[in-house]
C-alpha cells in the first residue's frame, strides 16, 4: 500500500517507520533540521531492544502525497484545518485520513473536510520522542486502537490488518469516539501539569502537591465527560489512569517535548477544549482553568520568541 504521513514527527515517524519496514511505500511531510536529516540519512528509529533505519520519501510537499492510499494524520492540533484543507487538494477521492493526534475535536474538523465515509480516527498507546534530527526513540508498550466515525463503513478492518502485519498491537473500536475521550483523560491529566511544572510523569506521581493537583485535574475532566454524557465512573476511572501513569514515569509528555524545544504547545487539545465545554455546560473546573490560561501565555511567549528569531 502507498501510505503517506502528514506530521512526521514522533508518532508519524514510528508508525510510518514500522510499515515501511513491513514492505509499504511511505512519504513522510516533515520540514526544518529533522526533514534535511532523514533526507540525509534516512529515519533511525531506536526501540528498547533494537535499531533499524527507514529508508522512504522524505518531503516538505504536500503534493507528494497526492497518490497514497491511507494517510496517518499526525500533526499538531494547531495545525489540523490548515493541513486537512492542504491533503483535500491533492489527495484522490477514495484516500482513506486516519487521525493519530491527541483530543476529541479533529475529528470533527476532518469529517467536514473529508466526510465521515473517509475517516478513520486512532488512539495511540506509546511512548515516543525525536531525539534529534532523523532519530526517534521509543520505549514501553506500543498499542492502537482504531475506529471509523461512520460505524457503517467496513474498511476499518482493513488498516487493523495492515497494522498487525506491520508487528503493531492493534484492535478495532465500534465506539472509537469513547475511547478518544478515554485518552483525553490522561493526557489533560498529565500534559498540561508537566508542561507547567517541567515534570516527568514519575516525578508528578512521586511529588505529595503535584500528585494531590493531578487527581484534582483528573476528577474534574471526568466530571466535564460526564456531563458531556461519557459513560465514566469516578472512582475506578482515576485508578486506572494513575495505574497507567506508573507505567510511563519516565515518560516526558509531548506537551512537555513541546515547551523544552520551544515549540507551540497543543495547549487547546489538551485542556481548553475541556475548559470550554466546562464553561459551557456549568462545570466548574478551576485547577486546570487555571493551568490553562498560564499555558496559554507561554505559548504566546515561545511564539513571540520564535518569531523574533526568524
Amino acid at each position: 500500500m502507498n501510505i503517506g504521513v502528514a506530521g512526521a514527527g514522533a508518532v508519524g515517524c514510528y508508525f510510518g517507520g514500522r510499515l515501511s519496514e513491513a514492505g509499504h511505500e511511505v512519504t513522510f511531510l516533515a520540514r526544518g533540521e529533522h526533514l534535511h536529516a532523514m533526507s540525509q540519512q534516512g529515519l533511525v528509529i531506536q526501540e528498547e531492544e533494537r535499531q533499524f533505519l527507514v529508508d522512504g520519501i522524505f518531503t516538505g510537499n504536500v503534493a507528494a502525497l497526492g497518490d497514497v492510499d491511507l494517510v496517518l494524520f499526525c500533526v499538531k492540533s494547531n495545525d489540523t484545518k490548515e493541513m486537512a484543507q492542504q491533503l483535500k487538494a491533492v489527495i484522490k477521492e477514495r484516500t482513506l485520513v486516519m487521525t493519530m493526534q491527541n483530543g476529541v475535536d479533529n475529528e470533527e474538523i476532518l469529517n467536514d473536510v473529508f466526510g465521515a465515509d473517509r475517516v478513520l480516527s486512532a488512539v495511540t498507546y506509546i511512548q515516543a520522542a525525536v531525539d534529534e534530527p532523523g532519530k526517534v526513540s521509543q520505549q514501553g508498550r506500543v498499542k492502537l486502537v482504531l475506529g471509523a466515525l461512520d460505524p457503517s463503513t467496513d474498511f476499518a478492518s482493513a488498516v487493523v490488518s495492515l497494522m498487525q502485519e506491520a508487528g503493531v498491537d492493534t484492535v478495532q473500536s465500534k465506539n472509537i469516539r469513547v475511547r478518544k475521550w478515554n485518552k483525553l483523560l490522561w493526557n489533560a491529566t498529565f500534559n498540561p501539569l508537566s508542561a507547567i511544572s517541567g515534570a516527568r510523569v514519575g516525578e508528578i506521581l512521586d511529588d505529595d502537591q503535584l500528585r494531590k493537583t493531578a487527581e484534582t485535574i483528573c476528577r474534574e475532566v471526568i466530571d466535564v465527560a460526564i456531563h458531556k454524557g461519557i459513560l465514566v465512573e469516578p472512582e475506578a476511572t482515576v485508578s486506572h489512569i494513575f495505574s497507567r501513569a506508573e507505567m510511563a514515569r519516565q515518560h516526558r509528555t509531548s506537551m512537555l517535548q513541546d515547551r523544552l524545544r520551544g515549540k507551540r504547545m497543543e495547549v487547546e487539545a489538551m485542556c481548553g477544549y475541556i475548559t470550554k465545554q466546562g464553561a459551557l455546560l456549568g462545570v466548574q473546573i478551576p485547577a486546570l482553568q487555571s493551568i490553562y490560561s498560564v499555558l496559554n501565555f507561554v505559548n504566546d511567549q515561545q511564539n513571540k520568541t520564535s518569531v523574533l528569531k526568524t
